[in-house]
């Protein structure tokens, strides 16, 4: 059986400008099941195009058309066959619709309002339209410099927000094809465009800074009559349709939206042509790359209460972007309701703005007795929020707002759960913000006056953001946008799209050129991305070779560090502890290492060479400039030896001294972490993967500052993006900078999947797979699952009452390597559902006593203090014991390693009495 036939990784497509790829699942009850054969059939209009035969291979993901030349806005069928290892032969179907293929097939002009500069209202454009008899079909293909939504008789036209979506628009703009046959039969029409400000003329960045890619609001339309029989034809908007001021009055995705119902439209005449110099700031038009932004979830508010300062706020139980719907209340007269959006209260229970900043994020309804129960909700705006605060003349309930979450509608992939309730809820947050997030591009934040595409917070996490949703789509447009505006002189942007303007590009930022690419392809197994990715990948990497001395190494112009580490000589200082040029040189060798092994995959041998060579050059004078002879690092940090050893770059030599520096600098800070940025997303990782899983599982449990669950427990239902946004007594960190809404540090998900249950990659796309999963304190249960391009992979596990259960399912067409807890070997598998129970004496539960526990709570046990009379007599009465009281066992060991089984003695002796 097939499931799944995608095609470009959507199901049936339409606009489709790329030469399509065909991708299906085998699904079914048989074990051992392996593809042997695939034939693919393309048809048009019942002629076949393309038949590619029977073909030999297990290939079932990503398999180009081979057929005749595609043809401009024409529908195409498609039937995939698979045969199989069992001899069971299954068919799917599927279809696309290709969209203008060339720019040439697009005729219709560019036209705008005739208006001033200084009107920034949004405008409406309307063209009245005649379909004949014997139409059958209709597809409307629109643009629009702003951001647009589309109505034909006052009915929506798609449920996409923001079209066309934010893209560099100086070098592409999208356009989006509507089947829109159901909306118009014979008669006539009205076809409305309303544009906003949006992304293209709205307000973007912390400068205040306005018009980014031109002053001006304009669309761009065709309209294609399908008849029953003969030529299709095409409709344009042009010189003869109308413009108005409608009753959105302002639109900002700062500010809010103003919807004024009771006012009427102002007319504004003809649209006219764009001017020369105005067309020339619009790039290629290109069709939809990735999926629209949409609503994905909807939540009713679940609380009304009035605050101490007399606010009358609404809770909706969960921080999210998007909007609110409302509905709106009885009234006699005209009447004004403003919602205010807000992440949280403060200590007091009142409404927080002040992280906000410059964004207003308010939204106005103007109404009159006639609007009574109507639904509305912004269009052209969105926020981030958990509360509102509303002021309406009018009661209001619970009932009459509905919260609607935004995001790019990706395909959820990802799944993991476990037996810790706060790691749930954790994981949760994760999905949130990326969900927040995800809106078109990756931004950093969706509440205050940022929002914009920052690398490296994508970079930290797209491995997470991969597992949770489908992101092939999502980042390979993105990642087009970083190639436009990535240039010789300057390098990679830290934002993109770049509206922050000319900078050196930055270490750990500008590296998503490299990194993201790569974990794409390991996770999805597009090659034809990687191809595409590959001279962007180069740039990146060659544009620092001229940033670096004699000596090979980048240590010169701004770089972030690792950002907002904990470990900063002071407060002002957001780049934390570690050389900033380490950290630097060390992504630098970790990108060459990564293009070396991008242009292995690609066939491109003496490029691997040379990249081999520059990795090599790199690597050994980093190591001559940042660690002793003796193993001792210049920055003795965690992010630095974290970075050091999880990109491979120590001396063999120097390996288990620089762990033992990490172990030592954790301890000496009761295991917590420091790390910032750019060394917390390889923290618990490098841990577990160099013997010591039981303290990056220490690590990952603390409950209090700093740490994952420290925001857990504080009522958190995103992830923060300090690890102190909100302090211990309720206040807020005052540094301006205070996103409650920040996914970066959401990336330790990746290491719950791939260390915990253990799930990897060993061939792209999960064609092969590592599942090795690890026991792990404070958890007695853990599952993942992934919908790999191939089916549904997963790993679960149990350990407690003296029993370990594994449980493991690999898709059809794949194999894994399994690795049991407790077991030798490896056991390799084919398709197929697989369990394995056997005994152990591994207790998982979190014991009353550990090295995190202090002297003194220790020494409060009557038996602790025989133990050590015992092992160490004489080292109670030593007057001076008392002072170490406070100290923790791990601090101690800092102080003095000789004594670490000791206290591992009294410990273990402990728990087995308790």
């Amino acid at each position: 059986m097939i499931k799944d036939l995608t095609i470009e990784y959507r199901t049936n497509p339409t606009g489709l400008d790329t030469l399509p790829r065909f991708s299906w699942k085998l699904s079914g009850e048989k074990e051992h099941t392996l593809q042997t054969a695939y034939e693919i059939q393309v048809a048009c209009g019942g002629r076949m195009v393309w038949d590619s035969g029977r073909v030999a291979s297990e290939q079932s993901i990503l398999i180009p058309y081979g057929g005749e030349p595609l043809q401009p806005f024409t529908r195409y069928q498609v039937m995939a066959t698979s045969w199989d290892n069992h001899g069971e032969e299954a068919s799917a179907s599927g279809s696309f619709e290709t969209g203008i293929l060339q720019k040439e097939n697009w005729t219709a002009p560019w036209i705008r309002a005739d208006i001033p500069d200084t009107d920034r209202s949004p405008v409406v454009f309307e063209k009245i339209i005649t379909v004949p008899e014997g139409t059958e079909g209709a597809r409307l293909y629109l643009s629009a410099c702003g951001i647009y939504e589309a109505k034909i008789d006052g009915k929506m036209v798609g449920d996409a927000f923001f079209a066309p979506g934010n893209t560099s628009y100086h070098h592409e703009i999208q356009y989006q094809t509507y089947d829109v046959t159901d909306l118009l039969p014979a008669g006539t029409h009205t076809l409305t465009l309303t544009v906003g400000n949006g992304w293209f003329r709205g307000y973007l960045g912390f400068a205040g800074q306005a018009s980014h890619y031109g002053n001006f609001l304009a669309v761009s339309g065709m309209l294609r009559l399908l008849p029953k029989a003969g030529a299709a034809s095409t409709l344009c908007l042009d010189a003869d349709t109308k413009a108005f001021h409608g009753p959105i009055r302002e639109a900002e995705f700062y500010f809010g939206e103003t919807d004024d119902l009771t006012a009427e439209r102002t007319p504004l005449g003809n649209a006219i042509p764009l001017k020369e110099e105005e067309s020339a700031q619009i790039g290629d038009l290109i069709s939809q790359q990735d999926e629209p932004v949409r609503v994905v979830e909807k939540r009713a508010a679940e609380a009304m209460f009035t605050t101490p300062e007399g606010d009358l706020v609404f809770d909706f139980g969960q921080n999210l972007a998007g909007i609110v719907e409302v509905v709106l209340p009885a009234v006699r007269k005209k009447t004004t309701l403003t919602i205010r959006h807000a992440e949280t209260l403060d200590r007091d229970g009142n409404f927080y703005t002040e992280n906000l900043r410059a964004a207003k994020s308010t939204d106005v309804v103007i109404f009159d007795s006639g609007d009574a129960g109507r639904r509305i909700h912004p269009h052209f705006t969105f926020h981030g929020f958990r509360y509102i605060a509303v002021s309406c003349d009018a009661p209001v309930t619970c009932e009459n707002f509905t919260a609607l979450a935004l995001s790019t509608d990706m395909k959820r992939t990802g799944h993991f759960s476990c037996s810790a309730p706060l790691v749930n809820r954790l994981c949760e947050n994760i999905l949130w913000g990326q969900r927040s997030n995800f809106i078109d591009i990756p931004t950093d934040c969706p509440q205050r006056d940022e929002r914009l595409g920052w690398t490296g917070d994508a970079q930290v996490f797209c491995s997470t953001a991969g597992f949770q949703y489908n992101t092939a789509l999502f980042f390979e447009k993105w990642l087009r946008d970083m190639d436009s505006e990535t240039t010789a002189k300057w390098g990679v942007p830290h934002v993109v799209p770049n509206v922050l303007g000319d900078q050196d590009g930055a270490a750990g930022w500008s590296d998503a050129a490299v990194i993201i690419p790569w974990e794409q392809y390991q996770m999805f197994g597009d090659r034809k991305m990687l191809e595409e990715a590959f001279p962007l990948m180069k740039k990146w990497v060659d544009w620092i070779r001229t940033k670096c001395g004699e000596n090979h190494l980048w240590q010169q112009g701004f770089q972030y560090g690792d950002w907002l580490a904990l470990d900063a000589p002071s407060a002002d200082d957001r780049t934390g502890g570690t050389d900033k040029y380490l950290v630097a040189n060390a992504f630098y060798a970790n990108s060459l290492r990564i293009v070396r092994d991008a242009a292995e995959v690609l066939g491109r041998e003496e490029e691997s060479k040379e990249f081999g060579r520059r990795f090599e050059e790199v690597k050994s004078a980093l190591q001559n400039e940042y660690i002793t002879q003796t193993g001792r690092l210049v920055s003795e940090t965690q992010t630095a030896a974290v970075l050091l050893l999880h990109f491979g770059l120590l001396p063999e030599k120097d390996h288990d001294r620089v762990l033992e520096i990490l172990l030592q600098n954790l301890a000496a800070h009761r295991n917590h972490l420091t790390t910032g940025f750019l060394g917390t997303p390889y923290l618990c990782e490098c841990l577990s993967e160099n013997g010591a899983h039981d303290i990056a599982s220490e690590v990952f449990f603390k409950e209090d500052f700093p740490g994952w669950l420290y925001a857990v427990k504080k009522g958190a239902t995103t992830v923060w993006e300090r690890w102190n946004s909100i302090l211990e007594d309720g206040t807020f960190d005052t540094s301006g900078m205070n996103s409650l809404n920040h996914y970066a540090y959401g990336s330790i998900k990746h290491w719950l999947v791939s260390e915990v249950t253990g799930i990897t990659p060993m061939e792209p796309a999960y064609r092969k797979s590592r599942i090795a999963p690890r026991l792990t304190k404070g958890m007695t249960y853990a599952e993942a699952s992934l919908e790999t391009p191939y089916g549904l992979l997963s790993c679960s596990w149990t350990c407690d009452q003296g029993e370990i259960c594994v449980k493991v399912t690999v898709p059809a067409n794949t194999t894994a390597v399994l690795t049991l807890p407790e077991r030798e070997g490896e056991i390799l598998l084919a398709s197929g559902t697989y369990t394995y129970t056997y005994a152990t004496k591994t207790d998982l539960h979190v014991a009353r006593f550990s090295m995190d526990s202090t002297l003194g709570e220790v020494l409060a046990e009557p038996a602790a203090k025989q133990l050590f009379d015992q092992l160490v007599p004489g080292m109670l009465d030593n007057p001076m014991i008392s002072f170490a009281y406070g100290m923790t066992l791990n601090e101690l060991v800092v102080q003095a390693p000789q004594a670490k089984p000791i206290y591992e003695a009294v410990l273990k002796q402990l728990n087995q009495n308790s």
